[in-house]
């Protein structure tokens, strides 16, 4: 029997299994695509893997539905923190080893677990999101749609619309595998409510489909609209799973947003 226990942050949904003590899960992959599927498993937009760490406090692995392996997850990372903190295995302020590096995290309890992360420095330049071509990727014309992209962990492709009206979701698969982003990318949407305010839907890769919030697109869409002049370093990012806060500083992108545990089990 394996122990699991179901997080979300703003909507997105993960499996979290503890490997603090010891490896559980070998085949990490097959495990994913299994128990991931909402009807013939537990269901999950991923499962987060947490393990211990000689080079920070806790360990990060995210593993998409379709069994690839993100390099990161900013929704996936507060869940992941908000549990390590339940459990003892970190205080308030903590460092997780993941993919793209090691990240800090701050938690502060309130009505709701709140947890701050800082995301890193988002990179434009093409060959590290990647995406073919020299320099940076801003405003390029894909498939009828502006696109520009970053990479925030993960690579993510951001495109200002007026309104989300239908068959923006069949657009977006076909930016995610246009062959100038070799790896293929997380494609969002973005209304610009104000100087200070924006509103994402994201089509995520690896899931495959539009999921309620996803933090690395959150942090993405502000640093994008920021580089645009459309927003300042302060963004409060409106998806359909809840409310992100995203500050940009010197030294990376802070993203604040909640965490909760929901249930769990045994499989």
């Amino acid at each position: 029997m394996i122990h699991f226990t179901k997080l979300h942050g703003n909507g997105n949904d993960f499996i979290l299994i503890d490997e603090y003590r010891g490896e559980v899960i070998t085949d990490k992959s097959g495990f994913a695509a299994r128990y991931c599927n909402r009807r013939f498993g537990i269901g999950a937009d991923g499962v987060l893997y947490l393990g211990n760490s000689d080079k920070a406090d806790i360990r990060m692995r995210i593993f998409n539905p379709d069994g690839s392996e993100a390099e990161m997850c900013g929704n996936g990372i507060r869940c992941l923190a908000k549990y390590a903190l339940d459990e003892g295995y970190i205080k308030e302020n903590a460092s997780v080893e993941t993919p793209a590096g090691i990240l800090s995290v701050a938690l502060r309890v309130g009505d709701k677990t709140w947890i701050t992360v800082n995301m890193g420095k988002p990179v434009f330049e093409r060959e590290k999101i990647p995406a073919i071509g020299g320099g940076e990727f801003l405003n390029i014309p894909i498939h009828g749609y502006n696109v520009s992209a970053v990479n925030t962990g993960v690579p993510h492709a951001v495109i200002f619309v007026d309104s989300f009206e239908a068959g923006l979701m069949d657009i977006a698969p076909k930016i995610r595998y246009d062959p100038v982003f070799p790896k293929g990318i997380n494609v969002n949407f973005v209304i610009l409510n104000s100087k200070d305010e924006i509103t994402v839907h994201t089509y995520e890769r690896g899931v495959e489909t539009e999921t309620l919030s996803c933090g690395t697109g959150s942090v993405a869409c502000a640093t994008v609209a920021h580089k645009l002049g459309k927003t300042g370093k302060k963004v409060k990012v409106n998806t359909d799973g809840g409310e992100l806060r995203i500050t940009l500083a010197e030294d990376g992108a802070y993203m604040e947003g909640p965490a909760e545990r929901v249930f769990e089990g045994t499989v």
